[in-house]
Formats: C-alpha cells, sequence, structure tokens
C-alpha cells in the first residue's frame, strides 16, 4: 500500500459525545453521512427498590465514527450536534489499531449487546446441569447467554421444551 491509499483508507476514530447524547450524535452524524457506533452492554439499575437490566453504553460519552480523513468532511463532526470533539493530536484526528472495534462488534450477542465478563463455556445446545434453584438435579440444553450473570436453558417440563433463565454459577456442563 502506498502513503496515499493508507491515508484515504478509511480507519476508526473516538469521539467524545456530552452527557447521555450517544443516540443524538449518531442520529446528526448519519444525517452527515458519518457510519457510527457505541457499542451497548446490560447494566444492573437499581431505582425504588426495584432492580432491572437496561442497555447503556459500554464506553459512557463515546463513540466510534468510521471514516476516511481525506475523503470526508471531519471537522464537522466537532460542531455536530450531541458531539463535543473529535480526539485529535497536533496532526489530526487518531485512528484507532486494526480490528478493535471489530473485536467489540464480535462480542455482541443476537440483541446487538456487548457481552462482558463472564466467557460463556457452552455452546447453542451444549446439556447443561442445574446445580441449585428450582430446578436443582434437571438436565437441560444451554441456549444463550441472557446477560452476564444469567443464561437462557430450554428444560423438558410437562412433555415440552421450556425457556428458562438460570444464574451462571447455578449450572455447570453435563460430563
Amino acid at each position: 500500500m502506498t502513503d496515499v491509499s493508507i491515508k484515504s483508507a478509511k480507519r476508526w476514530y473516538v469521539a467524545k459525545t456530552k452527557p447521555n447524547a450517544e443516540n443524538k450524535a449518531i442520529f446528526h452524524l448519519s444525517r452527515q453521512g458519518f457510519n457510527s457506533y457505541a457499542p451497548r452492554l446490560l447494566r444492573r439499575i437499581r431505582h425504588a427498590r426495584k432492580i432491572s437490566w437496561q442497555p447503556r453504553p459500554l464506553f459512557p460519552s463515546y463513540l466510534f465514527i468510521f471514516m476516511s480523513t481525506t475523503q470526508q468532511r471531519w471537522r464537522s463532526i466537532n460542531s455536530t450536534i450531541g458531539i463535543s470533539h473529535l480526539l485529535c493530536n497536533e496532526k489530526g484526528p487518531v485512528a484507532l489499531p486494526f480490528g478493535v472495534v471489530e473485536e467489540i462488534k464480535d462480542s455482541e450477542d443476537k440483541r446487538g449487546l456487548v457481552l462482558t465478563g463472564h466467557k460463556f463455556p457452552f455452546r447453542k445446545g451444549d446439556a447443561i446441569n442445574i446445580l441449585s434453584g428450582a430446578f436443582a438435579d434437571h438436565i437441560g440444553r444451554f441456549e444463550e447467554a441472557a446477560d452476564d450473570e444469567k443464561a437462557i436453558i430450554l428444560l423438558e417440563l410437562l412433555g415440552r421444551e421450556v425457556r428458562t433463565k438460570v444464574k451462571l454459577d447455578a449450572i455447570a456442563a453435563n460430563a
């Protein structure tokens, strides 16, 4: 690759957003023709003695923008609604190393949420022993990760398969 083709190639860059303005910034960047990405994960939210899991930014107040600094007007990003500024040095925007954003995208589940923390040693369809809880000593099949603390298991109950959520520390692979 020549110097010219390296400079004109599209890369991922980082922009700092205003507080809680990631979605607003993505909307306005897309109207300008920029492809942006803000990875999300499930976070436990406690409010009024209730606990819920809600999608939240993996990197609050930051998002990734896929662009070519020579072919797109990157300076307009700094005045985009929801954006505070593009991360730059004295030469211009600072590109992320190759593969960083792609690795984050590869760790997403089918809902588009990044799974962090626990790495699931199970694949879809694997036999699972339930060690504790209401279904202790039952054998089920691993379906998918529900979040970082629970998995969805298929159990054979009353002649049909039933989907249920089980805590990760309550299951083990069936030997």
